[in-house]
């Protein structure tokens, strides 16, 4: 059972409180729990998705080592654009979708004529 990390922000008090209840919180918004199932962290998850994300500007983050996973670990976002971790070569990427904004401006650069 490997070591897993919930990074929060910005989130409500029962959802604090949640957390707090079922693993150890070593700083401000900062969870770990080393010997949890994943049975059971699927279920904090589940409660975290129902509770934690929409109302405000707030955010949830877990991780845990995953040898079959790129860069050895798996990680679930709430309330921000998810992360999807990338192997090369050499070294593992975090990569995060565009927003329509960012594919807009995008799509404009590359309409226009380099020179």
């Amino acid at each position: 059972m490997p070591m897993t990390i919930v990074v929060t922000r910005n989130v409500e008090a029962r959802v604090r409180g949640f957390l707090a209840s079922t693993m150890l919180e070593i700083a401000a918004g900062v969870y770990t729990a080393p010997n949890i199932t994943p049975a059971v962290r699927d279920r904090i998850w589940d409660v975290l998705e129902k509770w934690a994300v929409g109302t405000r500007d707030d955010s949830v983050v877990m991780t845990w080592p995953d040898a079959q996973a790129p860069g050895g670990q798996v990680l679930r976002v709430l309330g921000e654009r998810p992360v999807e971790l990338c192997s090369t070569s050499s070294v593992v990427l975090a990569r995060r979708p565009l927003t329509d904004a960012e594919a807009r401006s995008l799509d404009m650069m590359l309409d226009e004529p380099p020179f």
